[in-house]
């Protein structure tokens, strides 16, 4: 019986076992591709010549680095800290790199070294800190390189692969599954990051992500830690985003992003109530750039954005990466819902301002004490309140019980819409507030200092 036992256990081991990827031609293929980067920089470069990640760090997303090596002199004789930061690998034969740009980002001085020891010095063609890559450069020919692949082809579930240089351990291999695709990570607005359950640490930055058919199809960048070390969340940036990228900065050494001109929230239960949706889902106009795309194509405050160019958004972080992979002139089709009912709008992308958006607007004055249905009292903008702020509409001036409090407003709140009602001053608060049915959510959309945004309310009368 025990005999018996132990037979079966081997064969269940065995057909797992035998069930199970083998990488090992994926990597004696690829691996020549894959590249160790370094760097020198002065000494009073950042973190002070120590690359060594801090232990005891909150949770946080994080780019990660390497470990220092020993210190190396340049031709002229100045003491420099070389630092072994990250990987890359080649994607043509005549030597450009593709890496992050956290790993080179202050470098005076870039280096990269192939898994037969031969090394050459880089030059940095350009670099995109909006989605962490930069593009380098070697004088040679005949290199290896990785073959490219489609990261939209990529299923969740799917076996990866990553290559590269952990704690200063070059061309290690580890692997993992798909987790999830499409993830917003706080700050990183236009790239839809690809998350793995793959050994990523430090040192692994900027290398490459392989399907089974040895294709790159992302490029490690993050983690989610609280150590510092690997936790169980990687992020690559996918492969499809990184080669729009590399043609930019081939062509110009920098990359232009698609801008659609509004600022945008998530839709919630309520709000999606409030607007009469069945789900909720799209991204929620809460403000438009005045004379921006988005304007002049007739975007209004309070449309829901539920499509973009035939692509569904569901989460209103996913606008932003696919308008920012629009080349900046081209004519999009956008669809959006109003007043409950769809309306398809054509829109031409404009170019993302390397300073941030300008809003617009202008009004006048008057006041009320009264209070309303709501249960809170506003009044009138002042002109220097108007310029501030950059909107017209009514300032809560007190809250009181009642349906004003529920909904979350604090005084300073300025309210400018209120079931698709815009709100230029108290006349049109007074007239609209006294007609608002009870008993029903409805949208409203405030100002709250300088950042729009819609809330809903209900009055129950």
């Amino acid at each position: 019986m025990k005999r018996l036992l132990c037979l079966c256990l081997m064969w269940v081991s065995f057909g797992a076992s035998a069930q199970l990827p083998d990488f090992t031609e994926l990597v004696q293929e690829a691996g020549p591709a894959v590249v160790n980067i370094s760097t020198t920089q002065k000494p009073q470069a950042r973190f002070g010549g120590q690359m060594d990640l801090p232990q005891g760090v909150p949770d946080i997303f994080r780019h990660f680095f390497g470990v220092p090596q020993t210190p190396r002199s340049n031709p002229r004789g100045h003491s420099q800290e070389r630092a072994s930061l990250g990987s890359g690998f080649i994607v043509s034969k005549d030597g450009y790199v593709l890496t992050n740009n956290h790993v080179i980002d202050g470098a005076d001085q870039i280096f990269v070294r192939l898994n037969d020891r031969r090394e050459f010095e880089a030059k940095l063609i350009g670099s995109d800190p909006s989605s962490d890559l930069a593009l380098l450069k070697v004088e040679a020919s005949g290199l290896p390189t990785v073959e490219i692949g489609k990261s939209e082809s990529l299923k969740v579930g799917e076996w990866v692969v990553a290559i590269g240089s952990p704690f200063g351990f070059d061309y290690s291999v580890t692997a993992g599954i798909v987790s999830a695709k499409g993830r917003s990570l706080p700050n990183e607005n236009y790239v839809p990051f690809i998350q793995t359950d793959v050994a990523i640490n430090p040192g692994n930055s900027g290398g490459p992500l392989f399907n089974l058919d040895g294709e790159v199809v992302g490029i490690n960048s993050q983690i989610y830690t609280r150590s510092g070390g690997f936790m169980g969340l990687s992020f690559a940036i996918p492969m499809d985003v990184a080669m729009e990228v590399v043609a930019q900065l081939k062509e110009s050494g920098s990359v232009t992003r698609g801008w659609l001109g509004v600022a945008i929230q998530e839709v919630d239960k309520d709000l999606a109530e409030s607007f009469g949706l069945k789900k909720a889902a799209g991204a929620l106009v809460s403000q438009v750039v005045q004379n921006g795309p988005a304007d002049e194509a007739g975007v209004e405050n309070g449309d829901i954005i539920t499509e973009f160019e035939g692509k569904e958004v569901i989460l209103s972080s996913d606008l932003p990466h696919l308008v920012g992979r629009v080349r900046p002139g081209k004519v999009a089709k956008l669809k959006v819902i109003r007043h409950g009912k769809a309306k398809v709008l054509k829109v031409k992308i404009g170019a993302l301002p390397q300073d941030g958006n300008v809003l617009a607007s202008n009004r006048s004055q008057s006041q009320t004490n009264k209070v309303n249905r709501l249960g809170i009292s506003v009044q009138e903008l002042t002109d220097t309140q108007r310029k501030q702020w950059d909107t017209n509409g009514v300032l809560v001036k007190s809250v009181s019980q009642g349906a004003g409090a529920n909904a979350g407003l604090i005084n300073g709140d300025v309210i400018t819409m209120i079931y698709s009602e815009i709100i230029r001053d108290v006349s049109d608060f007074d007239r609209v507030v006294q007609q608002l049915p009870s008993g029903r959510l409805i949208p409203m959309r405030i100002v709250r200092r300088g950042a729009p945004m819609f809330i809903s309310i209900r009055i129950n009368d």
